[in-house]
C-alpha cells in the first residue's frame, strides 16, 4: 500500500511504515499527478480534496483527515467513487481548550480582569466548545451555550446568537458552511461587529471566514476598539495585515496543534485504515508521546487566577507564539504563515502536567490531577 500524508503530520512513518509505503508532502500544495498510484490520502485541513486534485488518482481507496471539520474534503465525489473516508472528530478539542484557557488569562492580564463572574458565550456548543466552556467555568466565568442547530434538535439551556453577543467574552467553535439557515460564513457581520461594545473580546480558534475581518479592521481603527484574540484569519495563508496590529494576541492557526492532538488526529486515520484494510490495530497512541519536559508540580494552596497563569506557561507559553507571529508578518516572507506551522515546536498539553498537593480544580481545567 501506498500512503501520501501531509508533512506536518506527525507519527505517519511510525504507524504506517512497517506495512505501508510512507510518502509526505506540503499539504497546501498537492499536485494531481502526485496522486497516481496512491493507495490512501491523509490530509489536514489545509488540502481541498476535491474533483481537480483527484483527477488522476487511478488507485486511491481511501481519504482520511486528521481534523474535525470536513468542509475541506468533498465527501460526495468520494462517496459516488466508492472511496472510504474518515475524519477525527474531537481529536484536537483539549489543544483548543488549552489555547483559549491560555488566551482569556492573557486577556485578564492586559485588562485587569478578575475572570471569575465574568461572562463568556461559547458559540458552538460542540465538542471543543463544550471543552472551552469547562476551562471557563473552571475559572469561575458563567458560560452561555450558543448552537441554533442543537437548539432545533431540541438541546436545552443554550441561547440566541443576540444574547451570546453581549457576553464579556465570545469564543467562535463553528465549522465553516455557506448554505442553509445557520451558514457560518460571515457568522460575525458588520452589524453584529458594531453593536458590540468596546469592552468585549472576541476569541476566534475555528475557521478564518467566520468572522468578516475588513469589518473588524473598520472597527478597530475607530474611536471604540474591541479586544481581539485571532488564530484563524480569512483567506489564510493569505491576511488583512492591516488588522495584526489592533488584535491582542495574534497567532497562525496552531491553536490545536498540540503534540497529543496531532498524535490523536493521526492515530484516529490509523485505526480507520486498519478497519478499511481489515488488519488489526497493533500500536497504540500512549506509546508514540515523549515524556515532557516538566511532569509534575507540588502546590500548597489552591493556585488563585495569577498561579494558574504561571502553570499554565510552565506547559504553554501562548505570548511566544502571538512574538513568532507578528516576526514572521514583519519579515515580509511570503510563506511566514505556513512555516510557522510546518517548523510550528512541540506543545504538550496542560494534562502532561500533574498537580500534586493540592489538587482541587485541576482537571477542570485540564491539568492531570
Amino acid at each position: 500500500m501506498k500512503v501520501l500524508a501531509d508533512e506536518n503530520m506527525p507519527f505517519v512513518h511510525e504507524l504506517f511504515g512497517d506495512w505501508a509505503e510512507v510518502v509526505t508532502a506540503p499539504g497546501r500544495t498537492l499536485r494531481p499527478e502526485q496522486l497516481r498510484g496512491v493507495d490512501a490520502l491523509l490530509v489536514r485541513s489545509i488540502t481541498q480534496v476535491n474533483e481537480a486534485l483527484l483527477s488522476e488518482a487511478d488507485r486511491l481507496g481511501f481519504v482520511g483527515t486528521a481534523t474535525i471539520g470536513c468542509d475541506h474534503v468533498d465527501t460526495g465525489l468520494l462517496a459516488r467513487r466508492g472511496i472510504a473516508f474518515a475524519s477525527a472528530p474531537g481529536c484536537n478539542k483539549v489543544a483548543v481548550g488549552d489555547y483559549v484557557l491560555a488566551a482569556l488569562l492573557r486577556v485578564a492580564a492586559h485588562k485587569q480582569w478578575q475572570l471569575a463572574g465574568k461572562t463568556l458565550a461559547v458559540i458552538g456548543a460542540g465538542n471543543t466548545g463544550s471543552e472551552v466552556a469547562r476551562r471557563a467555568e473552571g475559572l469561575g466565568m458563567r458560560v452561555l451555550r450558543c448552537d441554533p442547530p442543537l437548539a432545533e434538535a431540541g438541546a436545552s439551556g443554550l441561547v440566541d446568537i443576540d444574547q451570546a453577543l453581549t457576553a464579556d467574552v465570545i469564543s467562535f467553535h463553528v465549522p465553516i458552511t455557506h448554505e442553509g439557515p445557520y451558514a457560518t460564513h460571515h457568522l460575525l457581520n458588520r452589524p453584529r461587529i458594531e453593536r458590540l461594545h468596546a469592552q468585549q473580546v472576541l476569541i476566534n480558534a475555528c475557521r478564518g471566514d467566520v468572522w468578516d475581518n475588513h469589518a473588524l479592521l473598520a472597527r478597530q481603527q475607530g474611536g471604540s476598539p474591541l479586544t481581539l484574540v485571532m488564530d484563524v484569519w480569512e483567506h489564510e495563508p493569505l491576511l488583512l495585515a492591516e488588522l495584526v496590529p489592533h488584535v491582542l494576541i495574534a497567532t497562525a492557526h496552531i491553536a490545536g496543534y498540540s503534540l497529543e492532538g496531532k498524535a490523536r488526529g493521526t492515530f484516529a486515520l490509523y485505526r480507520a485504515l486498519c478497519d478499511h484494510g481489515e488488519r488489526p490495530v497493533a500500536r497504540h497512541l500512549d506509546e508514540l508521546l515523549p515524556a515532557p519536559e516538566v511532569s509534575a508540580v507540588s502546590l500548597n494552596d489552591r493556585p488563585d487566577q495569577a498561579m494558574v497563569a504561571r502553570l499554565v506557561r510552565l506547559v504553554y507559553d501562548i505570548e511566544q507564539d502571538d512574538a513568532n507571529f507578528r516576526r514572521g508578518l514583519a519579515s515580509g516572507e511570503a510563506s511566514f504563515f505556513d512555516r510557522l506551522r510546518k517548523d510550528y515546536a512541540d506543545r504538550r498539553e496542560l494534562g502532561s502536567l500533574q498537580w500534586c498537593g493540592v489538587t482541587e480544580g485541576a482537571e477542570v481545567l485540564g491539568f492531570k490531577a
